[in-house]
């Protein structure tokens, strides 16, 4: 039941949205020279996936954590989309192709070996990937590896409809900060 309401959410919305995301890719390209990011994360049973955001920070920056990224290569309107959570429009297309859900643990990255050893453990790879989920909305992000796994598979364990309509709705009522990002410049 989940997928088939992911499929639809994902195509309408991105039917719905297509003008917002082109205002948005413009928008991003006149600030960066960049519009999409594309990055290699670990999805369902530990299967590679290509991952699409709006890229919000410079393009040479490092493909590391956000936690381990300096706030200063984050452009001004990367900002916006971060703090608006429009840069994960274009995860639709991921959730669409069954790469991802619209509910999930947040995909990592294959070098964040203490998150992949404790979600392992906590079997939370049987589940596919998401755009948002419980670690998100309390706001847990992957620098707490351990804490994030635990949540993780807590919420895919008590995973229902409603549980799923409910983080999708904390989400869009801004819940949660989204991975906090490392070093602070001033």
């Amino acid at each position: 039941m989940i997928r088939l309401i992911d499929i639809l959410a994902s195509f309408f919305g991105l039917l719905l949205a297509s003008p917002l995301l082109v205002v948005l890719s413009v928008l991003n390209w006149v600030d960066s020279r960049a519009v999409l990011f594309y990055q290699k994360r670990v999805g369902q049973h530990q299967r590679p996936f290509i991952l699409i955001k709006f890229r919000t920070m410079r393009p040479e920056t490092k493909s590391v954590a956000t936690h381990l990224v300096d706030t200063d290569v984050i452009t001004s309107f990367g900002r916006f989309m971060r703090q608006t959570k429009l840069d994960e429009l274009p995860q639709l297309w991921n959730v669409l192709r069954g790469d991802m859900s619209l509910v999930g643990p947040r995909p990592c990255l294959f070098n964040q070996k203490e998150l992949i050893t404790a979600r392992a453990a906590l079997n939370v790879f049987d589940a596919r990937p998401g755009i948002t989920g419980l670690g998100q909305i309390r706001g847990i992000d992957m620098s707490t590896p351990e804490l994030l796994a635990k949540t993780d598979a807590k919420m895919l364990k008590n995973l229902s409809i409603y549980c799923y309509f409910r983080y999708i709705g904390l989400t869009f009522l801004g819940r949660g900060s989204g991975d906090n990002l490392g070093k602070q410049n001033s």
